[in-house]
């Protein structure tokens, strides 16, 4: 079993960095987590074969973790696959899929169905919306999904916050776990996703030095997790292998270097600062 970081930035336009996607290989079979910004491209450079990229799961609906959702519906497609596509995600995201397949994206369809028929038609995509609880049990690999809190208390509308669920998944295969947080900061959800985990690919936005100003406080108390919590969190759910993604854009990247030592003061296992590409054996 493999963790590839397809991308490891966030919404903010990053030339060192695509947007937060993640992808667990388990020999043939490949699982993608969000699709953000890149991530088609991105798994071509990391040698996945796209035909065999299925299913997705959508962690929640901010730009960078779907932004490019329906390259992966087609890329999958012309790259070979047969079968349906299968993606799971927090309610709305069926609602999400099949506005892309029918309103926005259905004239490309029709044109490639019809006008390219080597591709052999077009094969569908099936979106299914999930909540807390187990998702996916293929008896070789389950996944389950955790509600975490992602912008909880910023003062939202609470008629919108009841339309925002954002999750996190485990991963649990060959008596291993990874665990994928989504964007979140700490909470019950992230306790029970994170518990005995292998590997725990955790956002990380900022080391404590970079919250200078009152928006970014805000920020790592209510939007992303920081280096001033994420290794508690690691710890205290025994984790063996930290991963650290979902990076803002930095000038000085030796500002990962504090953050690396700042989550290490509070959680003694690996720490892995995530790159683009970066693969992480389970």
């Amino acid at each position: 079993m493999k963790v590839i970081l397809l991308g490891t930035g966030g919404p903010r336009p990053d030339p060192q960095r695509m947007a937060t996607t993640t992808l667990i290989r388990l020999g043939d079979e490949n699982i993608l987590f969000d699709a953000g910004r890149g991530v088609t491209v991105q798994m071509v450079k990391a040698g996945i074969p796209l035909a065999a990229v299925n299913p997705v799961f959508i962690t929640h609906h901010h730009f960078d973790h779907i932004g490019d959702l329906y390259d992966v519906m087609l890329a999958t497609w012309m790259g070979g696959r047969q079968g349906p596509l299968q993606i799971y995600g927090p309610p709305d995201t069926e609602r999400l899929v099949n506005t892309l397949l029918t309103q926005v994206y259905d004239k490309d369809i029709m044109w490639r169905d019809k006008g390219e028929p080597a591709m052999g038609g077009w094969k569908p995509v099936i979106a299914t919306d999930v909540i807390a609880g187990p998702v996916v049990d293929t008896g070789r690999w389950k996944v389950s999904a955790e509600t975490v809190c992602h912008g909880n208390g910023l003062g939202i509308p609470e008629a919108f916050m009841k339309r925002w669920t954002c999750h996190g998944y485990r991963f649990e295969a060959e008596g291993k776990v990874v665990a994928i947080s989504g964007d979140t900061v700490p909470c019950e959800g992230l306790d029970r996703l994170a518990k005995g985990a292998d590997v725990l690919v955790m956002c990380c936005f900022l080391a404590t030095p970079e919250i200078t100003s009152e928006h970014f406080r805000r920020l790592a108390r209510y939007t992303l997790a920081c280096g001033d919590t994420v290794g508690k969190v690691a710890a205290k759910a025994g984790v063996k292998t930290l991963v650290l993604t979902h990076h803002r854009p930095r000038a000085d990247a030796a500002m990962l270097d504090v953050l690396g030592e700042e989550v290490a003061r509070d959680f003694s296992g690996r720490i892995v600062i995530g790159q683009d590409l970066t693969e992480v054996e389970v």
